[in-house]
């Protein structure tokens, strides 16, 4: 069982959404809790495609999520919105998938044009999936982030976003009957 799972929905290796997702799970792991990742470009494709719900690496994905208390996801931004391989896997989920969580969206893409993909394409599917509790998502420029030899710099700014976040994210970890608040 992990404290927090994060979700990479990006189908490239290396990207900067999972690059992201190291660093903030990092962040989690320094102050003692526990974490699970899931990369969806690493599961059956078929398994995916054909919305094998009882497929045992989807039933994995589920455990996994199920068993955490916060879920972090992060997706790049294509055609204004979040990947269709992400898709695929919010399709083959429970429909309570997120509930009583809190869940961190994080999207990044090349633009300031795709700001609002978070709020018009991310978030209204987490809340169909249950999601009571979604924090303000951080949408970041592939410009603002530099990474490489397994280290991520971040823009000053989107990291103190990012910072501040993560610590509310704790606050709520330390805290067990905020976890299910809704915000």
């Amino acid at each position: 069982m992990a404290d927090v799972v994060t979700l990479a929905g990006s189908p490239s290796h290396p990207s900067r959404s999972a690059v992201i997702l190291d660093h903030v799970r990092t962040q989690f792991e320094v102050s003692g809790f526990s974490t699970a990742a899931i990369q969806v470009r690493g599961l059956p494709a078929e398994a995916l495609l054909l919305a094998q719900f009882d497929h045992p690496a989807i039933q994995q994905v589920i455990a996994t999520i199920e068993s955490a208390r916060i879920v972090v996801i992060a997706t790049p931004v294509y055609k204004a919105a979040y990947t269709g391989i992400l898709k695929a896997l919010l399709d083959v989920l429970p429909q309570r998938a997120f509930a009583n969580k809190s869940v961190f969206p994080i999207a990044t893409g090349g633009s300031p044009a795709h700001l609002l993909s978070i709020d018009y394409a991310l978030k209204p599917v987490l809340s169909a999936l249950g999601a009571e509790h979604i924090l303000g998502g951080l949408y970041i420029q592939d410009s603002q982030i530099q990474y490489g030899d397994g280290t991520v710099q971040l823009e000053v700014g989107v990291e103190t976003r990012l910072q501040e976040t993560i610590q509310k994210l704790i606050a709520i970890l330390r805290q067990p009957e905020l976890a299910s608040v809704s915000a």
